[in-house]
Protein backbone atom coordinates (compact mmCIF):
# COMPACT_ATOMS: atom_id res chain seq x y z
CA UNK A 1 0.00 0.00 0.00
CA UNK A 2 1.03 3.54 -0.52
CA UNK A 3 0.05 5.31 2.83
CA UNK A 4 -0.67 4.04 6.48
CA UNK A 5 -2.43 5.83 8.55
CA UNK A 6 -2.93 4.51 12.42
CA UNK A 7 -6.09 4.55 13.54
CA UNK A 8 -7.09 5.49 17.47
CA UNK A 9 -7.50 3.39 19.87
CA UNK A 10 -6.75 0.88 17.67
CA UNK A 11 -6.67 0.39 13.72
CA UNK A 12 -4.92 1.18 11.02
CA UNK A 13 -5.88 2.79 7.28
CA UNK A 14 -3.93 1.81 4.63
CA UNK A 15 -4.50 4.06 0.89
CA UNK A 16 -3.69 2.60 -2.15
CA UNK A 17 -2.89 4.79 -5.08
CA UNK A 18 -2.46 2.84 -7.89
CA UNK A 19 -5.52 3.19 -10.71
CA UNK A 20 -7.32 -0.07 -11.24
CA UNK A 21 -5.56 -2.36 -7.84
CA UNK A 22 -7.91 -4.65 -6.46
CA UNK A 23 -7.50 -6.90 -2.77
CA UNK A 24 -5.86 -9.28 -5.00
CA UNK A 25 -2.59 -7.15 -5.84
CA UNK A 26 -2.56 -7.24 -1.37
CA UNK A 27 -0.30 -10.45 -0.28
CA UNK A 28 -2.61 -12.61 2.29
CA UNK A 29 -0.02 -13.17 4.73
CA UNK A 30 0.72 -9.17 4.86
CA UNK A 31 -2.81 -8.44 5.57
CA UNK A 32 -3.74 -11.29 7.84
CA UNK A 33 -0.60 -10.10 10.36
CA UNK A 34 -1.98 -6.29 10.03
CA UNK A 35 -5.71 -7.55 11.12
CA UNK A 36 -3.80 -9.37 14.35
CA UNK A 37 -2.22 -6.32 15.08
CA UNK A 38 -4.27 -3.86 14.55
CA UNK A 39 -7.51 -5.59 14.81
CA UNK A 40 -9.39 -3.85 12.34
CA UNK A 41 -7.55 -2.64 8.33
CA UNK A 42 -9.37 -0.52 6.64
CA UNK A 43 -8.27 -0.20 2.82
CA UNK A 44 -9.05 2.66 0.68
CA UNK A 45 -8.50 3.05 -3.05
CA UNK A 46 -9.07 -0.30 -4.54
CA UNK A 47 -11.71 -1.07 -6.65
CA UNK A 48 -14.79 -3.34 -5.95
CA UNK A 49 -14.38 -7.12 -6.87
CA UNK A 50 -17.77 -8.76 -7.81
CA UNK A 51 -19.24 -11.59 -5.37
CA UNK A 52 -17.54 -14.88 -6.78
CA UNK A 53 -14.51 -13.15 -7.08
CA UNK A 54 -14.41 -11.75 -3.79
CA UNK A 55 -15.49 -15.12 -2.64
CA UNK A 56 -12.33 -16.51 -4.32
CA UNK A 57 -10.07 -13.44 -2.80
CA UNK A 58 -11.06 -14.98 0.56
CA UNK A 59 -10.64 -18.47 0.01
CA UNK A 60 -6.84 -17.87 -0.13
CA UNK A 61 -7.44 -16.98 3.59
CA UNK A 62 -9.12 -19.73 4.76
CA UNK A 63 -12.09 -21.73 5.04
CA UNK A 64 -15.54 -19.48 4.04
CA UNK A 65 -18.25 -20.12 6.41
CA UNK A 66 -21.26 -20.59 4.66
CA UNK A 67 -25.06 -19.95 5.34
CA UNK A 68 -28.30 -21.12 3.35
CA UNK A 69 -27.99 -18.15 1.36
CA UNK A 70 -24.57 -18.32 0.78
CA UNK A 71 -21.12 -16.86 1.99
CA UNK A 72 -21.95 -13.56 1.15
CA UNK A 73 -24.57 -11.77 3.41
CA UNK A 74 -25.72 -8.08 1.67
CA UNK A 75 -26.38 -5.97 4.76
CA UNK A 76 -28.97 -3.40 3.53
CA UNK A 77 -31.89 -1.70 5.00
CA UNK A 78 -35.07 -3.10 4.51
CA UNK A 79 -38.73 -1.90 3.81
CA UNK A 80 -40.42 -4.53 6.27
CA UNK A 81 -37.40 -6.04 7.66
CA UNK A 82 -37.88 -9.61 9.80
CA UNK A 83 -34.41 -9.06 11.62
CA UNK A 84 -32.65 -5.91 13.92
CA UNK A 85 -30.04 -5.85 11.37
CA UNK A 86 -32.08 -4.90 8.71
CA UNK A 87 -33.64 -2.19 9.78
CA UNK A 88 -32.72 1.34 10.49
CA UNK A 89 -32.01 1.37 14.70
CA UNK A 90 -29.03 0.77 16.33
CA UNK A 91 -26.93 -3.19 16.73
CA UNK A 92 -26.12 -3.73 20.29
CA UNK A 93 -22.44 -5.58 20.91
CA UNK A 94 -21.92 -9.07 19.85
CA UNK A 95 -19.52 -11.01 18.13
CA UNK A 96 -20.18 -13.05 14.98
CA UNK A 97 -20.65 -16.75 14.94
CA UNK A 98 -22.55 -17.36 18.02
CA UNK A 99 -25.13 -19.43 16.74
CA UNK A 100 -23.63 -20.43 13.54
CA UNK A 101 -20.97 -24.09 13.25
CA UNK A 102 -18.16 -22.15 13.93
CA UNK A 103 -16.48 -18.88 14.74
CA UNK A 104 -14.87 -17.11 12.31
CA UNK A 105 -11.30 -15.86 12.64
CA UNK A 106 -12.15 -12.42 10.59
CA UNK A 107 -14.45 -11.03 8.92
CA UNK A 108 -14.49 -8.87 5.78
CA UNK A 109 -16.51 -6.38 4.72
CA UNK A 110 -17.16 -4.37 1.00
CA UNK A 111 -19.07 -1.10 1.03
CA UNK A 112 -21.08 -1.18 -2.10
CA UNK A 113 -22.68 1.90 -1.04
CA UNK A 114 -21.67 4.63 2.53
CA UNK A 115 -23.88 6.53 4.38
CA UNK A 116 -24.17 10.16 3.64
CA UNK A 117 -21.93 12.74 6.09
CA UNK A 118 -23.76 12.63 9.16
CA UNK A 119 -26.29 9.88 8.13
CA UNK A 120 -24.78 7.28 11.25
CA UNK A 121 -24.76 3.69 10.68
CA UNK A 122 -21.04 3.53 12.09
CA UNK A 123 -19.94 0.29 12.42
CA UNK A 124 -18.33 0.33 16.50
CA UNK A 125 -16.12 -2.06 17.68
CA UNK A 126 -15.08 -2.56 20.87
CA UNK A 127 -11.39 -4.37 22.01
CA UNK A 128 -12.29 -6.76 24.52
CA UNK A 129 -8.34 -7.75 25.22
CA UNK A 130 -7.52 -4.02 26.80
CA UNK A 131 -11.38 -4.25 28.95
CA UNK A 132 -9.79 -6.89 30.47
CA UNK A 133 -6.10 -5.86 30.98
CA UNK A 134 -7.92 -3.14 32.60
CA UNK A 135 -9.97 -5.01 34.64
CA UNK A 136 -9.09 -5.86 38.87
CA UNK A 137 -8.12 -8.99 39.44
CA UNK A 138 -11.46 -9.11 41.65
CA UNK A 139 -13.61 -8.07 38.19
CA UNK A 140 -11.70 -11.00 35.98
CA UNK A 141 -12.65 -13.80 38.84
CA UNK A 142 -16.20 -12.97 39.00
CA UNK A 143 -16.08 -12.77 35.21
CA UNK A 144 -14.57 -16.28 34.89
CA UNK A 145 -17.52 -17.93 37.14
CA UNK A 146 -19.86 -16.73 34.60
CA UNK A 147 -22.03 -18.60 31.73
CA UNK A 148 -24.46 -16.93 29.81
CA UNK A 149 -26.98 -18.82 27.75
CA UNK A 150 -28.60 -16.84 24.42
CA UNK A 151 -31.77 -18.01 23.35
CA UNK A 152 -33.44 -16.06 20.07
CA UNK A 153 -35.75 -17.39 17.54
CA UNK A 154 -34.42 -18.35 14.24
CA UNK A 155 -35.32 -15.81 11.89
CA UNK A 156 -33.27 -14.80 8.54
CA UNK A 157 -30.15 -16.56 8.94
CA UNK A 158 -29.33 -16.94 12.10
CA UNK A 159 -30.72 -17.83 15.98
CA UNK A 160 -31.32 -20.49 18.40
CA UNK A 161 -29.86 -21.74 21.80
CA UNK A 162 -26.03 -21.54 22.73
CA UNK A 163 -24.18 -21.39 25.70
CA UNK A 164 -20.96 -20.30 26.03
CA UNK A 165 -18.34 -18.87 28.86
CA UNK A 166 -18.42 -15.06 29.42
CA UNK A 167 -14.25 -15.06 28.73
CA UNK A 168 -12.88 -16.63 26.29
CA UNK A 169 -8.99 -17.37 24.82
CA UNK A 170 -7.72 -15.35 21.61
CA UNK A 171 -6.50 -18.64 19.07
CA UNK A 172 -3.71 -17.39 17.64
CA UNK A 173 -2.42 -14.39 20.60
CA UNK A 174 -3.63 -16.58 23.65
CA UNK A 175 -5.07 -12.96 24.98
CA UNK A 176 -7.95 -13.27 27.10
CA UNK A 177 -10.80 -11.95 25.18
CA UNK A 178 -14.56 -11.42 26.27
CA UNK A 179 -17.67 -13.57 24.31
CA UNK A 180 -20.54 -11.23 25.12
CA UNK A 181 -23.54 -10.35 23.13
CA UNK A 182 -26.02 -7.78 24.84
CA UNK A 183 -29.49 -8.76 25.34
CA UNK A 184 -31.90 -7.11 22.94
CA UNK A 185 -35.28 -5.79 24.49
CA UNK A 186 -38.51 -7.31 22.45
CA UNK A 187 -40.54 -3.44 22.93
CA UNK A 188 -37.14 -1.56 21.10
CA UNK A 189 -35.56 -4.76 18.57
CA UNK A 190 -37.07 -6.87 15.94
CA UNK A 191 -35.76 -10.63 16.62
CA UNK A 192 -34.89 -9.84 20.35
CA UNK A 193 -32.02 -11.85 22.16
CA UNK A 194 -32.91 -13.30 25.52
CA UNK A 195 -30.22 -13.94 27.96
CA UNK A 196 -29.59 -16.15 30.95
CA UNK A 197 -26.60 -16.04 33.30
CA UNK A 198 -25.25 -19.21 35.39
CA UNK A 199 -22.10 -19.64 37.79
CA UNK A 200 -23.07 -16.51 39.84
CA UNK A 201 -26.11 -15.05 41.71
CA UNK A 202 -28.90 -13.43 39.41
CA UNK A 203 -28.20 -10.32 41.42
CA UNK A 204 -24.93 -9.92 40.88
CA UNK A 205 -25.17 -11.70 37.01
CA UNK A 206 -27.24 -8.39 36.56
CA UNK A 207 -24.97 -5.99 38.05
CA UNK A 208 -21.69 -7.33 36.44
CA UNK A 209 -23.57 -7.54 33.29
CA UNK A 210 -24.42 -3.88 33.77
CA UNK A 211 -20.97 -2.85 34.57
CA UNK A 212 -19.30 -4.72 31.57
CA UNK A 213 -21.41 -2.96 29.21
CA UNK A 214 -20.14 0.33 30.48
CA UNK A 215 -16.57 -0.79 29.89
CA UNK A 216 -17.36 -2.13 26.20
CA UNK A 217 -18.91 1.20 25.33
CA UNK A 218 -15.61 3.25 26.95
CA UNK A 219 -14.67 5.29 24.20
CA UNK A 220 -11.25 4.84 25.55
CA UNK A 221 -11.30 1.06 23.92
CA UNK A 222 -13.85 1.84 20.65
CA UNK A 223 -13.31 2.71 17.19
CA UNK A 224 -16.54 3.83 14.98
CA UNK A 225 -15.73 3.23 11.93
CA UNK A 226 -17.60 6.07 8.95
CA UNK A 227 -18.33 4.18 5.89
CA UNK A 228 -17.04 5.46 2.71
CA UNK A 229 -17.89 3.90 -0.60
CA UNK A 230 -15.65 1.58 -1.79
CA UNK A 231 -14.24 0.78 1.86
CA UNK A 232 -12.77 -2.81 2.37
CA UNK A 233 -12.41 -3.74 5.78
CA UNK A 234 -10.69 -6.74 7.72
CA UNK A 235 -11.82 -7.43 11.34
CA UNK A 236 -10.36 -9.94 14.02
CA UNK A 237 -13.51 -11.19 15.44
CA UNK A 238 -11.83 -12.95 18.53
CA UNK A 239 -10.21 -10.10 20.22
CA UNK A 240 -13.60 -7.99 19.53
CA UNK A 241 -17.41 -7.45 19.62
CA UNK A 242 -18.98 -5.18 17.20
CA UNK A 243 -22.39 -3.46 16.96
CA UNK A 244 -24.00 -0.71 14.86
CA UNK A 245 -24.93 2.94 15.28
CA UNK A 246 -28.70 4.16 14.13
CA UNK A 247 -29.21 5.72 10.89
CA UNK A 248 -30.11 9.04 11.15
CA UNK A 249 -33.39 10.20 8.80
CA UNK A 250 -32.99 8.36 5.10
CA UNK A 251 -29.90 7.47 5.20
CA UNK A 252 -29.17 3.87 4.47
CA UNK A 253 -25.85 1.49 3.75
CA UNK A 254 -24.93 -1.74 1.75
CA UNK A 255 -22.62 -3.54 2.77
CA UNK A 256 -21.30 -7.34 1.51
CA UNK A 257 -19.40 -9.18 4.82
CA UNK A 258 -17.96 -12.56 4.41
CA UNK A 259 -16.83 -14.42 7.52
CA UNK A 260 -13.25 -16.69 7.03
CA UNK A 261 -13.13 -19.45 9.83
Amino acid sequence: MDEATELQPFGIVLNKHESGADLRSLPVAELDELTRKHRVVVLRGLEMLPKEELVEYCREWGKILEWDFGPVLDLEIRDEPQNYLFAKGDVPFHWDGAFASAVPRFFLFQCITAPPAGGGGETVFSDTARVLREASPEDIALWEKMEITYRTDKVEHYGGLVTTPLLGEHPASGERTIRYAEPLDPEQYLNPLFLDVKGVPADQGKAALEDLSTRLHDPAVCYAHEWRDNDIVIVDNHALLHGRNAFRGDSTRHLQRIQIL
